[in-house]
C-alpha cells in the first residue's frame, strides 16, 4: 500500500534476477507512465465531455467495453454506486443513445445494458485522439529511439504477466471496438 506524503525512493527487486532497482530512475519511469497515462485520458475525453458525455458516462462505457452487456445490479456493482443511482446514470446514456437496454430472451425480467451506436462512436472517436496523439508523438523519435521504446514496452509487459500471472492480458484486447451483433448476450 502506497502511503500519501511517504519520501521513501521506490524499490524493486527482479525475482528471476534477483537484482534490486531503487530510487530515481523507478521514480522517474512511474512518475513518466502516471504523466503519460493522464495527458492521453485527458486529450482522449476532453472533446467528448465538451458534447455532453460526462467523465462517469465514459466510464460506464469503458466497463461495458470490458465487461460486455452487464446487468444493472452488476454494473452497480462495479461502479460502486447504489442500484438506483446506476439506473439513473444508465436512463441518462439511454437517452444520448450511448447506451441501450436489452431484455434477456430467456427471461424478459432481466435487463442488460448494452453500448449504444452513439457510444461506440465515442468509444472510437477517444481511442482515435489518444493513437493520433501517440503516432505524432512517436513521429518526434529517431529510429533508434523507436527500436528502444519498443524494446522497453516488450519487458515491461513481460513484467506485468510475471507480476499478475498469463492470463492477466487475456480479454484486455481494446482494439476491438465493435458493437455485439443484434441479438447477441456477453
Amino acid at each position: 500500500m502506497r502511503t500519501i506524503g511517504a519520501t521513501e525512493k521506490a524499490t524493486a527487486t527482479s525475482e528471476t534476477t534477483g537484482v534490486v532497482a531503487s530510487g530515481e530512475a523507478l521514480d522517474r519511469i512511474v512518475a513518466g507512465i502516471h504523466d503519460m497515462i493522464a495527458g492521453f485520458r485527458c486529450a482522449g475525453t476532453g472533446r467528448l465531455v465538451k458534447a455532453g458525455v460526462s467523465m462517469t458516462h465514459m466510464h460506464v462505457m469503458w466497463l461495458l467495453q470490458h465487461h460486455g452487456d452487464l446487468s444493472m445490479s452488476r454494473l452497480a456493482e462495479l461502479l460502486d454506486v447504489s442500484f438506483s443511482n446506476a439506473t439513473g446514470i444508465v436512463d441518462r446514456m439511454a437517452e444520448r443513445g450511448l447506451v441501450e437496454r436489452v431484455r434477456v430472451a430467456d427471461d424478459r425480467r432481466v435487463v442488460l445494458v448494452r453500448i449504444g451506436p452513439k457510444g461506440m462512436d465515442a468509444l472510437e472517436e477517444t481511442e482515435a485522439l489518444k493513437q493520433d496523439r501517440l503516432q505524432a508523438i512517436l513521429g518526434h523519435l529517431t529510429p533508434a529511439q523507436v527500436d528502444r521504446v519498443a524494446a522497453a514496452l516488450d519487458d515491461i509487459r513481460s513484467a506485468v504477466v510475471a507480476e499478475f500471472g498469463p492470463d492477466y492480458l487475456a480479454g484486455h484486447d481494446h482494439t476491438q471496438h465493435r458493437a455485439p451483433k443484434e441479438g447477441a448476450i456477453n
